[in-house]
């Protein structure tokens, strides 16, 4: 029997899909993509009405344009409104500093393309539903589990119209850093801290140059900001906690606090805070992803820091591997917990690696920087790399393709493979 009964009162509908992956980001919506255009019938559940959400990862990375390219979409794709970036720059202190350069990847694309994440989805969305084993449910939000002899059959649904027993043979939980299936499982999650939080606003375009990504760096404090076209998206790194302590001292104080990192007169398009999203950043991940007929990616198995913008390329990394691994089982109705096993072994290296680097820098770094009482002087490394620029390729390599860059294995799929 399901071991969350249905909601009380009306009784549920009843769906059969082979996959229902709960969670319409990027890692949900690549893995149902991947494997519906190998042939399996998926359903996404995406608990909002639209994907319209502001200060999410807006990152799009040269691995992620490599898998692109590889499903034969990379030209379509950047027929969309972007910017591209070939190097990560910033200041600190007032001196402009190089830290990454893209340009020599051994990738297609020797950019990071900035572009609103709804964009991505929304692209992604269409060329899913022009595969016939492709479905998207929207304001569905997958609320718990369906077991029967402690294998996991199916997914809770409640919507508008009334709650929907899903039943599959795989379930995969793409529901974020608070995922709502992590927590029906009872799996554990190791945090691996983090000494900050940030605050994301948006700024009006008011420069006639077009720095595309520029990170302010003071003692204290510090700002990124991401052109977004006709505005900048900014986000402010603070202490962790100190939220409330800045919402104190007043929007104008705060707005004076921007201006200046910005190198600007005034901030006075922050209307007050209502207009100030606080993103609480976590490093944590799971220690096991998966369990009979369940499978976790993406955020819901690994949340990354903001530094770099690597969450979302590690979400669709995470994908491409599980769409690899479990096409075939998925088709052939054999699969099994050693299928899902897989993925996680091969996902869980590049995941602590770069999570390694993130705690790192953050505690060498960003930790230091938020805590002093002055503007630190340039680390030597950084000094080397303006001097040795080849070592900028470093971190480039790190940021554009990561520890270990999934390709594309699946062939597409006629109408007739697909089965359930």
């Amino acid at each position: 029997m399901p071991s969350d009964s249905s909601a009380r009162g009306a009784l549920p509908q009843v769906l059969t899909t082979a996959c229902a992956i709960a969670g319409g980001g990027p890692a949900g919506v690549m893995a149902g993509y991947l494997l519906a255009r190998s042939g399996v019938p998926v359903l996404v559940l995406e608990k909002h009405a639209d994907f319209l959400r502001d200060f999410r990862g807006d990152t799009i990375h040269p691995s992620t344009l490599e898998v692109m390219a590889e499903l034969g979409l990379l030209e379509d794709f950047l027929e969309r409104p972007h910017q591209r970036v070939t190097h990560a720059e910033g200041e600190l202190g007032g001196r402009r500093l190089r830290f990454a350069d893209f340009t020599h990847l051994p990738t297609r694309c020797k950019f990071v393309a900035l572009m609103p994440q709804w964009d991505f989805l929304d692209f992604m969305v269409e060329q899913g539903r022009a595969l016939p084993t492709f479905s998207l449910k929207m304001n569905a939000d997958a609320t718990g589990l369906l077991r029967e002899d402690g294998r996991t059959v199916g997914v809770h649904v409640q919507t508008p119209s009334g709650p929907i027993d899903v039943h599959c043979d795989l379930v995969i939980g793409a529901d974020g850093r608070h995922s709502t299936l992590r927590r029906a499982a009872g799996f554990k999650v190791r945090s691996l801290g983090a000494p900050m939080d940030v605050l994301w606003f948006r700024l009006r375009r008011r420069e006639t140059q077009r720095h595309v990504v520029l990170g302010h760096l003071e003692a204290g404090q510090g700002l990124v900001m991401i052109d977004r076209g006709d505005y900048w998206q900014c986000g402010l790194l603070i202490r962790k906690g100190s939220f409330d302590a800045v919402r104190q001292r007043g929007i104008e104080a705060f707005r004076a606090r921007v201006a200046a990192l910005a190198g600007r007169d005034d901030a006075e398009e922050i209307g007050g805070f209502d207009a100030v999203k606080l993103l609480t950043v976590t490093i944590d991940r799971l220690d096991t992803w998966h369990a009979p007929g369940l499978l976790f990616i993406g955020d819901a198995a690994h949340a990354m820091s903001p530094a770099g913008g690597v969450g979302i390329n590690l979400a669709i990394q995470d994908a491409v591997a599980a769409a690899n691994e479990l096409a075939e089982p998925l088709r052939a109705r054999r699969l099994t917990t050693e299928h899902l096993r897989r993925v996680e072994r091969r996902r869980l290296l590049p995941t602590r690696l770069t999570q390694a680097l993130q705690v790192l820098l953050q505690n060498r770094v960003i930790d230091p920087l938020l805590r002093a009482e002055k503007t630190p002087s340039v680390p030597s490394i950084v000094e080397l790399m303006q001097r040795w620029t080849w070592l900028q390729r470093i971190p480039a390599r790190i940021i554009g393709v990561g520890f270990r860059p999934e390709h594309v294995r699946l062939p597409r799929a006629n109408a007739a493979a697909a089965v359930i």
